[in-house]
């Protein structure tokens, strides 16, 4: 299948927000338990969140299927936070998130960003790693979750562009 790496329009929004819940209730439970994935998902804003984030200077690229449907995107913000990766599952395995993120970094170079970093889930570190990102730190917190505080990891991960 062919993708086009693109910038992000208004009308992904709904797309983008499905495709991450997807990927978090799918391929989260490869790395974390049930309650985990849960908590993870129900913190997700949702679609009207990705217009107020462009609208804010974040650069969102999309990697789009034959029929220009957002299939993975990740989110970039001014500082050089590297926010979201996220693939659909049935499009995982197919070097899209290395485009995204070779993507990412040419932008970033471009508008003389010197590091990129990044908090990066148990699933997205080995495409970090690939990417030439390096963890710095296990980060273990807690996430709101009902009436509770469920515990959770990811990575911080950076990488030096100068």
């Amino acid at each position: 299948m062919a993708y086009a790496i693109r910038d992000y329009r208004d009308g992904d929004a709904p797309a983008l927000a499905d495709l991450t819940l997807a990927a978090i209730r799918s391929i989260g439970s490869h790395g974390y338990s049930e309650k985990q994935v849960e908590a993870w998902a129900a913190r997700h804003p949702g679609a009207q969140r990705f217009r107020a984030r462009v609208e804010e200077g974040h650069r969102i690229f999309v990697a789009a299927d034959a029929d220009d449907c957002p299939v993975a995107y990740t989110l970039l913000e001014p500082d050089g936070h590297l926010d979201m990766l996220y693939c659909h599952p049935e499009h995982t395995r197919r070097g899209l998130a290395n485009e995204l993120l070779a993507q990412s970094e040419a932008y970033a170079r471009g508008i003389a960003i010197t590091r990129l970093y990044t908090e990066a889930s148990e699933l997205a570190r080995p495409a970090f790693e690939r990417a030439g990102y390096e963890v710095m730190h296990r980060r273990a917190f807690e996430i709101p979750y009902g009436d509770e505080a469920v515990p959770i990891h990811n990575y911080a991960m950076e990488k030096c562009l100068s």
